[in-house]
């Protein structure tokens, strides 16, 4: 593995050339891998091919904690329940409404109000922004919101970090090649099991705090109550997915995504934008044009903003959150490509290969907004823009706070694959688009270092892409 490359990018630099598009890799004696390098290979499988690979792979650095529970870890049955129900029970609190909008935005004054707090001094965003992608995914999902100097909830904040950063360092990449043999070693995992009880420690704390609060006639406050209302339901039923073990997994999931994929996106966009000062003017002028002087941009401003969302959009393509995708299992045997690949196979869509793709993107490393903007200036969608994944059923459009969801575009297909259809399963862009954009109509930005000193190549690439640490100071407009 070259230095500083994770070894999803190994797989697309090296594997991809010498192998082509689809090929196997043998992660110790018992684990046999299919990799599908580029947007071909990847849109013909995830796309052609959806419900073949549907199914969940592993991922060694967590299953045995969550044990095949929740509604990200879950498969067959269980995760079709699991999956369902937490979609309604997020419709029914406001994802896809204007009341989610407006919890978005009121999240986004409390961070306006803390970056002004600095006074201009240099500070490190990185903590603000996970508190601040945090609160509005803890409103939802426990019903509260917590102030960013409480102790406790920088704990968990940071522990979500900590999971984030495990899973996708060196040696928590080593161990997702070679767990079959580490795990057996002695405490090769206590940092991240640690970060990861923190977490289930505050979600378990939540759990019991709704337990003793709950109304049983209803309406739901949150997922949490909603969770416990249909453990009610069917506490007769002996086949019930709709188990403590389920509710507390699920919490954690939702917990630890909602806390770190969008956090981590804005912050990569705020570090672009440091590293162009001529796309933040860009972008400022266009706010200034179409918005005037402190009214906060709502999602009805979108489509008048197509420069600042081409911005968006290409900060999400050149991180590439989720390199590798994540892990995939075929449900049923299945020919592709002339392979035969038997049922339970892992695959590895490497979605890195997808976004820096040049046959797609042009230059594919360097930043360009003007990809995602066509002649006349209007945004312009990219068929290969899949920041996070591709479902069969991703044809229709985002609802009117998106947050990364699409909905089937027929009501007889089936639902599309877990990442296209889980809250915060990739970066929302209802969410990255508000967050942005009320940061950038408060403030200019400015780097305390040289911009030329600023480095955009991830600090760690594993599973995620993690950007550098930077300063960051702000002025206000």
């Amino acid at each position: 593995m070259a230095a500083g490359q994770g070894w999803g990018e190994s797989l697309h630099t090296w594997g991809g050339k010498k192998y082509g598009p689809v090929f196997t890799v043998h992660l110790g004696p018992w684990r046999r891998v299919v990799v599908l390098v580029g947007h071909e290979a990847v849109q013909e499988a995830l796309g052609g091919q959806a419900e073949e690979f549907s199914g969940r792979g592993m991922l060694a650095n967590l299953d045995p904690t969550f044990d095949g529970h929740g509604v990200l870890f879950s498969n067959g049955e269980r995760w079709r329940q699991l999956r369902r129900f937490t979609l309604l029970a997020l419709r029914d609190l406001g994802m896809g409404k204007r009341e989610g909008e407006e919890l978005i935005q009121a999240e986004a004054r409390c961070l306006v109000e803390a970056f002004q707090g600095t006074a201009g001094q240099p500070f490190d965003p990185s903590l603000l922004l996970a508190q601040a992608t945090s609160n509005i995914v803890c409103s939802l999902t426990v019903g509260r919101r917590f102030p960013y100097e409480d102790k406790e909830f920088q704990a968990v904040v940071q522990a979500a970090g900590g999971i984030l950063l495990g899973i996708s360092s060196p040696w928590g990449q080593t161990y997702e090649m070679f767990s079959w043999l580490l795990q057996r070693l002695p405490g090769s995992q206590t940092q991240l099991l640690g970060h990861v009880g923190t977490l289930a420690a505050f979600a378990i704390e939540q759990v019991q705090r709704h337990q003793g609060s709950l109304d049983p006639s209803g309406p739901a406050r949150d997922v949490v109550d909603a969770f416990l209302l249909k453990m009610a339901k069917e506490e007769r039923d002996p086949n019930t997915e709709f188990t403590d073990k389920n509710m507390l997994m699920t919490v954690i999931y939702l917990l630890f995504a909602g806390t770190v994929t969008i956090s981590t996106t804005v912050r990569y966009t705020l570090l672009l934008l440091l590293k162009y000062p001529q796309v933040q003017e860009r972008v400022h002028e266009e706010l200034t044009r179409e918005l005037g002087a402190g009214r906060a941009p709502g999602l009805g401003d979108r489509a008048r903003l197509p420069y600042t969302d081409a911005v968006l959009h290409e900060a999400q393509r050149l991180l590439a959150l989720v390199p590798m995708g994540i892990p995939r299992a075929l449900m049923r045997t299945t020919c592709f490509r002339g392979y035969t690949l038997p049922q339970g196979t892992e695959v590895f869509p490497l979605l890195g290969s997808v976004l820096h793709d040049p046959e797609v993107f042009t230059q594919p490393e360097e930043f360009n907004p003007g990809r995602f903007l066509d002649a006349d200036g209007r945004f312009k969608k990219q068929e290969a823009f899949l920041p996070f994944s591709l479902g069969i059923y991703w044809a229709g459009s985002c609802p009117p706070t998106g947050w990364g969801v699409r909905r089937p575009a027929q009501p007889h297909l089936p639902l599309p694959s877990r990442e296209a259809r889980l809250p915060w399963g990739g970066p929302g862009s209802s969410e990255l688009f508000l967050l942005v954009t009320a940061i950038l109509q408060a403030f200019s930005l400015d780097s305390p270092c040289p911009v030329g000193a600023l480095s955009l190549q991830p600090a760690v690439s594993g599973l995620f892409n993690i950007p550098p640490a930077f300063q960051l100071q702000v002025r206000p407009r």
